[in-house]
């Protein structure tokens, strides 16, 4: 994680397709496999409200890559790559 305060609200890959831009998620086209960068957009009641939190979209992949790890050995999933 960087030091940067502002959350990170909208991604803009110009070299990839945007495929869709959900409620806290943009998900771009890269040949046959799907990027899912998970942002700091909070929503409630299917609202997307106009600020963010800083880092919240580091932090929720963060978990993701560790309840990957946990299930792996019983539950195959489609992580291609983890953290470094």
């Amino acid at each position: 994680m960087n030091n940067e305060t502002h959350p990170l609200l909208t991604t803009n890959i110009q070299q990839l397709t945007l495929c869709n831009r959900g409620k806290v998620r943009d998900i771009y086209e890269m040949n046959d496999t799907l990027l899912i960068i998970a942002t700091d957009r909070i929503s409630a009641f299917d609202v997307i409200m106009p600020n963010g939190i800083p880092h919240k979209g580091a932090v929720l992949t963060q978990i993701s890559h560790f309840w990957f790890d946990q299930t792996q050995s019983f539950q195959p999933n489609h992580r291609l790559a983890g953290p470094n």
